[in-house]
């Protein structure tokens, strides 16, 4: 750099601005360039974890006792992907997990709950494994665990859309609980905000009959009964069977996904890296890297992404 360039670099920076040229590369890519990587969390290995952390502090004084899912390549950004936060969070015996509401949107995706429940506006909805239940933006939310065993789920929330929009916003409940006014939703009424496991496999089940896609199997989206568009505005969530046998052709998207095993053993190949799951492991498959699924005996997966707002605004894209 020429003694006349560098100073005119300096007189740029000093009135806060920079020349295009010098960043154009990295701000114009020719395709994306995430910054997660593929990562694989072992629910065997956080649930000993989570279990170990309510030994030491109750649901009510940690408000949420959650072990949030950091991308190795995001560590303290509470990042599972680039947009979408993930945990797993706990809830047990005879917890209560206090009452709250924020603009973020948030799914409960349920690993393990005889008899949890969470309460969202005042409707009580139940919580089995496997179950699919939301919590709006903006609603009054807290969770109970009247059982005898634990109650675990994943948490998936656009907080980071949400912030990077900068109008993210929370309130406390002066309640502990919310008084419960309805009885839940499970059955077609609206609002839905429970998506029951037993409905969903039996759904899966009658269209395995169909035949599997080369690279998703038997694989459907989550969607709004009335609308017909995706469940949540902001979160895509889907539901996928991968038949005995299934060996899955490569597929890409521009949306980073996270999944979670719902049923089964197998492996999925995410760029060049291959991970082996089993029931509950967490894996991410960043946005453009190559994925195809593989399993010998029936397995079942459930997955998120930010699919919804990249539709919205024109961006998404696919190629299998």
């Amino acid at each position: 750099m020429t003694p006349s360039a560098s100073d005119f670099y300096q007189r740029v920076n000093a009135r806060h601005a920079a020349p295009l040229w010098e960043v154009l590369a990295g701000l114009v890519t020719p395709e994306p360039r995430p910054v997660c990587e593929p990562a694989l969390w072992r629910y065997t290995e956080m649930r000993e974890l989570l279990v170990e952390a309510g030994g030491f502090i109750s649901a009510r004084d940690a408000e949420r006792r959650v072990l949030v899912l950091e991308n190795p390549k995001m560590s303290g950004m509470s990042r599972a992907t680039d947009s979408l936060y993930a945990g797993l969070q706990l809830v047990l015996p005879g917890e209560i997990a206090p009452s709250h509401r924020h603009t973020a949107s948030a799914l409960r995706f349920v690993i393990e709950s005889d008899a949890g429940y969470t309460v969202v506006d005042g409707e009580k909805v139940a919580m089995s494994r496997g179950d699919f239940v939301i919590t709006p933006s903006w609603s009054w939310h807290d969770h109970g665990n009247p059982g005898t065993s634990p109650v675990i789920w994943l948490d998936v929330l656009d907080m980071h859309l949400v912030n990077l929009l900068a109008c993210s916003f929370a309130e406390r409940d002066e309640r502990e609980m919310q008084s419960q006014t309805h009885r839940a939703s499970v059955s077609g009424q609206l609002p839905i905000f429970r998506y029951p496991y037993s409905q969903t496999r039996e759904t899966l089940t009658g269209l395995a009959g169909n035949g599997p896609h080369p690279c998703h199997g038997i694989k459907m989206p989550y969607s709004n009964p009335v609308t017909g568009a995706h469940a949540m505005n902001t979160i895509g969530t889907f539901i996928q069977l991968l038949p005995a046998g299934f060996h899955g052709q490569p597929y890409r998207a521009t949306d980073s996904t996270l999944y979670c095993v719902v049923e089964g053993n197998g492996e999925t190949r995410v760029g060049d890296q291959t991970f082996r799951w089993g029931p509950s492991d967490i894996f991410v498959a960043p946005s453009w890297f190559p994925v195809s699924h593989n399993v010998e005996s029936e397995a079942v997966l459930f997955s998120a992404s930010d699919r919804p707002v990249q539709q919205a605004l024109g961006l998404w894209r696919e190629q299998t």
